[in-house]
């Protein structure tokens, strides 16, 4: 392994998984269980092992997207992996699309399109929210290009040269947004909202009406884990289903 390579170190401690995303350098990691002289991992690989000062061994992996989702500093509350995932699904989502997005909070839904897509550009209105996100992507060592720009999108918008193959717009103003979206996006090109509530789903469906999307679908997807134990097997009551709605459309 090199300098600043990225890593994930896992291990298990009192029967509880236990995580730390860092990068390879020469100095020392310090956590709980114990001092990792990260000078070791020069000589090591993915799949290896590191032990800390006081004996206690991690597993050496390459951290992936959910960790990053686990891991990174928060701002507020990302979209869900579920949700991140329809749009994905839903937009056709590949290695050769160039992306706008806005409402980038911590940066976590850049982080996915980035893994995937050749170039992001998402927009944040709060600079301290601009921050967090940009060392977040940091972070996260992505190959693609994701820029974020500190400013509104509703204003922004009308002066953006490029196009793009795929908008997710996860904003309070979404629909003031979706009026000027056709001047940047492809032909064939889809537009994917997230938003929390009926009321503004339904602001959304009617402003991309009016501005001659087709296709347009609004969907709830609900997740449930499933619990076991020497009782039974049940669907999990400790986490809610719902977080959103999300509307796709097609120009």
């Amino acid at each position: 392994m090199k300098k600043d390579d990225i890593i994930l170190l896992r291990t298990v401690h009192r029967n509880k998984h236990r995580e730390f995303i860092t990068r390879v350098s020469d100095e020392a990691l310090h956590t709980d269980l114990g001092i990792i002289d990260m000078n070791q991992l020069y000589d090591k690989d993915i799949g290896d092992t590191v032990q800390s000062h006081n004996g206690h061994t991690f597993k050496i992996n390459s951290p992936r997207t959910p960790d990053f989702f686990k891991h990174a500093k928060r701002t507020g509350a990302p979209m869900m992996p579920k949700d991140i995932g329809l749009i994905i699904a839903y937009t056709g989502l590949n290695k050769n699309d160039t992306v706008l997005d806005s409402g980038t909070g911590s940066g976590i839904l850049s982080i996915y399109l980035g893994s995937i897509a050749k170039k992001v550009i998402s927009y944040e209105i709060k600079e301290e929210f601009v921050t967090v996100a940009r060392k977040n992507i940091v972070n996260a060592g992505l190959e693609n290009t994701v820029e974020v720009r500190c400013g509104d999108i509703v204003e922004a918008i009308r002066d953006i040269t490029d196009t793009f193959d795929v908008i997710t717009l996860d904003s309070l103003n979404t629909m003031h947004v979706i009026p000027h979206t056709s001047q940047v996006l492809r032909d064939g090109g889809y537009i994917a909202t997230y938003s929390p509530f009926i009321e503004q789903t339904k602001e959304i469906r009617s402003s991309l009406t009016l501005a001659g999307f087709e296709d347009v679908n609004t969907i709830e997807c609900m997740e449930r884990s499933i619990s076991f134990s020497e009782r039974g097997t049940r669907p999990s009551t400790s986490r809610v289903g719902h977080t959103g709605f999300i509307t796709i459309a097609r120009k």
